[in-house]
């Protein structure tokens, strides 16, 4: 089979596709043949070593993606040889891979491989982050950083399907068009503006209850600033390549929380939790509340153009790898 390899931690021009064997199945373990792949921001970040959670060398990068089982091991009861499915684990860059079958969902007859490719990072990590980690109520204001990526994308969606107000900020006038296609209710643009400026005019002065921010740098002190009293900071993950460093008498001040969310050790510690996530992500995307936009599709052998979208942040939505073209 042929598979995405990263032989050393140099960034995603260093990565190569290279032919491997074909990964047979062990006790309670399936092989899936993938048909497409979603790219996320850490998959650049792994290949520098620079995500919290490191590979040994050589690995296959990607995360998230969906298939068809193909062989499954002594012990797997609950999954069939020919079952689409979709899958959150190390190696999806590749045309098989072999994954615990506990982390395999069926998917619903009517999403389709792309669809489902780009579910669950992005949704998976924002519906825990809403739900669980800033427990988000109905008429509550919610301010998405990086509104136009596949997380912020996500975020605008399921804010307004948890009843929130939204507010999109992004770095152009054009990401922003996409996330008032995605129901945001109000835009700012912190490229030409400051940020904090922008939130007091979308909030009449008032603030915002929850920030959702995948970004990082200098604009999370100007979100936290913003937080009105028993607001939350969300701590998604850091695109600009910096970690901020928060004078912490702001949370004195404001009475606010700084919350983290790790989506993955979220889910191997709250199995049955994610799940339910999982079937409510499902029923809203059938519902049509929910629709991950596919922004790019990708052969697998044009996988470096496919991480340059992400590492240039020029990507609106996500970013697909197709490995079985169809």
């Amino acid at each position: 089979m042929r598979a995405v390899l990263c032989r050393t931690l140099e960034g995603p021009d260093s990565l190569s596709l290279e032919t491997v064997p074909d990964p047979m199945p062990g006790p309670g373990e399936a092989v899936v043949d993938m048909v497409a792949a979603a790219l996320n921001f850490p998959d650049v970040l792994a290949t520098r070593g620079l995500y919290q959670v490191r590979q040994e060398l050589p690995f296959v990068p990607g995360q998230e993606g969906a298939g068809v089982v193909s062989a499954v091991g002594e012990g797997v009861t609950k999954l069939r040889i020919g079952d689409r499915v979709l899958l959150t684990a190390h190696g999806c860059f590749a045309e098989k891979v072999r994954v615990d079958a506990r982390r395999l969902v069926r998917l619903p007859d009517l999403m389709d491989f792309r669809t489902a490719a780009g579910l669950t990072v992005t949704y998976g990590t924002t519906i825990h982050a809403l739900r669980q980690r800033a427990n988000l109520r109905p008429g509550e204001t919610l301010l998405v950083l990086g509104a136009a990526g596949g997380v912020g994308l996500a975020a605008v969606e399921l804010g307004k399907a948890l009843g929130a107000r939204v507010i999109a900020a992004a770095s152009s006038d054009e990401k922003l068009a996409v996330a008032r296609l995605a129901g945001a209710d109000e835009l700012i643009n912190y490229a030409n503006a400051s940020l904090r400026d922008g939130i007091k005019a979308a909030t009449g002065g008032d603030g915002v209850d929850v920030v959702y921010d995948p970004v990082g740098g200098e604009l999370t002190e100007a979100a936290i600033r913003s937080l009105r009293r028993n607001g939350r900071l969300l701590v998604i993950g850091f695109a600009t390549g910096t970690i901020p460093k928060i004078p912490v008498n702001l949370t004195l001040l404001k009475e606010c929380s700084i919350v983290g969310v790790f989506w993955g050790s979220f889910a191997q510690n709250e199995p049955g939790v994610n799940a339910a996530n999982m079937r409510e992500l499902f029923e809203l995307h059938a519902q049509g509340r929910i629709a991950p936009r596919v922004q790019e599709r990708f052969l697998l052998e044009h996988f470096r153009a496919a991480y340059a979208r992400l590492e240039q942040r020029q990507a609106m939505g996500k970013v697909i790898l197709d490995i079985r073209p169809e």
